[in-house]
Parts: C-alpha cells; sequence; structure tokens
C-alpha cells in the first residue's frame, strides 16, 4: 500500500468506485450510493469511478487527481475481492505514483448481513421458505470463501439455514440451488446478494425462486460501510487515528 502524504490541506478525496453496468437502474443505485456517502461526510469529495463498461475509468480518475497533487483512496464498492481488487483497482493505485491507496471492498461485512436482513424483511418469506443467497461467483476461491462467509453470517441473524447458489463461475449454479431447496415441495425466497441491479439480477428470475430479494444498494448502511472503509485505508496510510481521518 502506498503512503499518503500526513499533511494536506483537504481529506483524501474518496472514490467510490463500482464495476460499472449499462442497467439505468444499477447506475442510479450506485449514484444515489454515492450522494448518501456524501451526505454523512459534509465537505468530502466523493468521486465516481467504474472498473467496466462507463466512465470514467478507475486508472483515470486516479491519474487526474493525482497529478494535480491529490491525494485519494479507492474504495472498491464491490462485495467480494477477486479479479477486479487484484488486478484493476492495485494497477490505478500503483498509476498514482504514492499519492493514492486503496480500501477493502464492502464485504464481508455485519453491516451487509445487516442489509440482508432489511432486505429478506422486506420480502415477507414464509415460515417454511429454504433460503438460498444469491451471488455472482468468482474464478478466485477468496471471493468465494467471503460469500460463504456472509452466508453463515445471515443463518445465525435469522435463526435457519441458508445455502449459497451462484450466477456464474461457480457451483453450484444458482437455478441448482434452487431446485435442491424446493426438495419436498418447499418455497424458496432468493437473498440478492448483488450490489446494484444489472446483468446478474436479470438472470435472478430465471431460477424458479417463489420469492427475491431486492439488491443491496442504496441503503444507509451500506453508506456508513463506504466511510468505514475510507477511514480505515486512510488511517493505515497516514498513521492518523480515526476521529483524526474523519475531519
Amino acid at each position: 500500500m502506498a503512503t499518503l502524504p500526513t499533511v494536506t490541506s483537504q481529506a483524501p478525496v474518496l472514490i467510490a468506485c463500482a464495476h460499472g453496468t449499462r442497467s439505468a437502474a444499477g447506475r442510479r443505485a450506485v449514484a444515489r450510493l454515492r450522494l448518501d456517502v456524501a451526505a454523512l461526510r459534509p465537505g468530502l469529495e466523493v468521486m465516481a469511478a467504474s472498473i467496466d463498461v462507463q466512465r470514467p475509468g478507475l486508472q483515470d480518475v486516479v491519474r487526474r487527481l493525482t497529478a494535480a497533487g491529490r491525494p485519494c483512496v479507492v474504495v472498491p464498492l464491490l462485495l467480494a475481492a477477486g479479479y477486479h481488487v487484484r488486478v484493476d483497482v492495485a494497477d490505478a493505485v500503483v498509476a498514482g505514483q504514492g499519492l493514492a491507496v486503496d480500501a477493502p471492498t464492502l464485504g464481508p461485512d455485519p453491516a451487509l448481513v445487516d442489509v440482508l436482513v432489511d432486505r429478506l424483511a422486506r420480502s415477507g418469506p414464509g415460515e417454511d421458505d429454504a433460503i438460498v443467497l444469491a451471488a455472482a461467483g468468482s474464478s478466485d476461491p477468496d471471493a468465494v470463501t467471503d460469500v460463504e462467509h456472509v452466508a453463515d453470517d445471515l443463518a445465525t441473524r435469522i435463526g435457519r439455514p441458508v445455502t449459497t447458489g451462484y450466477l456464474a463461475a461457480t457451483a453450484p449454479a444458482l437455478a441448482d440451488a434452487v431446485t435442491a431447496a424446493q426438495a419436498g415441495g418447499r418455497p424458496v425466497t432468493v437473498v440478492t446478494y448483488l450490489l446494484s441491479p444489472g446483468f446478474f439480477t436479470d438472470r435472478l428470475a430465471e431460477a424458479g425462486a417463489d420469492r427475491v430479494t431486492a439488491p443491496l444498494a442504496p441503503h444507509p448502511r451500506l453508506a456508513e460501510l463506504v466511510l468505514r472503509r475510507y477511514d480505515r485505508a486512510r488511517e493505515h496510510a497516514t498513521g492518523r487515528s480515526p476521529g483524526e481521518c474523519a475531519k
């Protein structure tokens, strides 16, 4: 990790970096999340960037800021670590030439489980419903492990088993997980572990579940989590306390 200057005239810019999507609803959800983050900390500049599909691209944003001598913290609006974090985010930070640092991804974190519990309560599952956590999937085993941890934490919170199903790259496929959960004629609720509407959420209905919860964003707990990731990365890079980092 790079080391940010310990003395600056203003707080490092928070680059809230999403994957990017062609979905208008997905873009609105992520934009709302960024606005929620900015509203929680007046005076902090929160900038948009995307890894793919949308502009501005992450590397372009980092280079533009650091070329002007402005430090920044990249907070990946991603639910699990994987290729995009190891390669795309890491390359962007290197391009920052010492003025950029990266924060951890949003997940796993208890705040995400809070949001999942809220989304599940709003969908109104029956007491006999089987619960399947639906995630995008990844070829990175660490990313899959992160999802499994979230499923375990959700099961603990709601007091019933939670299985997992994936939309790409990882087994079991969501449709297979739903079919298995329907054994004995049980209804199934799919809990969506995706940040915002987009390509993967469009495929959720194809799995054959009785209910599907909404994606995570926007939600107040997410905005709080983004700021915690920012503060932690800044504290680690500068050696400042969390209270100082919030200034």
